[in-house]
């Protein structure tokens, strides 16, 4: 179904710009798409840099042609990243549209080599994105943070893990969940340190960051280098990242709590335990951890 909204946008695109080259990137290209994800697409041609007029002629023949729902195109040319977002008419699935944006291609790149790299984290990503997705955590204009920044942060947790067999293909996954919630709701000092993941991966003083900034910049409350363009900060938007720490915190709390020999002389209230988030997911993931608990140090 995604492919053919593809092919659909394509020939829309080919018959604008016969030479262009349309490529797929984000979560669709990498696999670590959910159903309500959105498909990224980017347009590769001779466009001018700043030009906004292409994404408008797009945006015309996209309507001309009813491959999109009346009311939900928008062309965002003022955005830092320019792109056209919309509905397709036929699958309502949600696009959106990028011109010469090479960076984002070599990004999902980067995720299919990390996911090679690390077979439990497309399992452990996928969960996590679900989990902000239900609490609309999982944009940055609503509070949250982006799939990117979600994906990094999960690589570094991965990476500087102190078991060895925790990046195993047989490591366990609930596990693991918890160990995340618990390294970046409780224990990852944000204010101090960023995240590095380049060579290995590392964590990084903030103070010595800001030594290479320019005079009056700082690095961002999640700051996570970039490791495709040094010195950009993938966290610098995520003005709500203290929110999503706290959802991780008390996630962390209630599957601790859950997974404990002790829990079922000490029941936490139902209804508590759905307003943490965890809802209909928390069921099958409490049931996964407990049944291999003592892989737990």
């Amino acid at each position: 179904m995604r492919r053919e909204v593809v092919e659909r946008i394509e020939r829309v695109i080919k018959d604008l710009w016969p030479t262009a080259d349309v490529q797929v990137f984000g979560s669709f290209s990498t696999g670590l798409y959910l159903p309500t994800s959105d498909i990224d697409l980017v347009v590769f041609g001779k466009f001018r840099e700043g030009d906004s007029l292409p994404l408008w002629r797009l945006e015309e023949a996209l309507r001309k042609h009813k491959v999109v729902e009346e009311n939900s195109v928008k062309v965002l040319d003022k955005a830092t990243v320019p792109i056209i977002k919309l509905t397709d008419s036929l699958t309502e699935v949600k696009v959106d549209i990028s011109f010469n944006m090479k960076n984002a291609v070599k990004a999902a790149a980067l995720i299919k080599d990390y996911k090679k790299k690390y077979p439990v984290l497309p399992y452990l990503v996928l969960v996590l994105k679900q989990f902000l997705l239900q609490r609309d955590m999982n944009e940055v204009f609503t509070g949250g943070i982006s799939s990117y920044c979600l994906f990094l942060i999960a690589v570094s947790f991965l990476q500087l893990h102190s078991r060895e067999d925790a990046c195993s293909p047989n490591a366990n996954t609930g596990v693991l969940l918890i160990e995340f919630f618990e390294l970046y709701g409780r224990h990852f000092n944000y204010l101090k340190t960023g995240i590095r993941i380049k060579d290995g991966g590392c964590y990084l003083s903030k103070d010595e960051v800001q030594k290479s900034m320019l005079d009056g910049y700082r690095p961002s409350l999640l700051y996570i280098e970039d490791p495709l363009q040094p010195g950009n900060d993938v966290g610098r938007s995520s003005y709500g990242a203290m929110q999503v720490k706290q959802v991780f915190d008390y996630a962390y709390m209630v599957l601790s709590h859950a997974v404990s020999p002790i829990a079922k002389y000490y029941p936490n209230n139902h209804s508590e335990r759905y307003r943490a988030g965890l809802g209909l997911m928390g069921e099958g993931y409490c049931h996964i951890i407990s049944s291999d608990g003592r892989n737990r140090r």
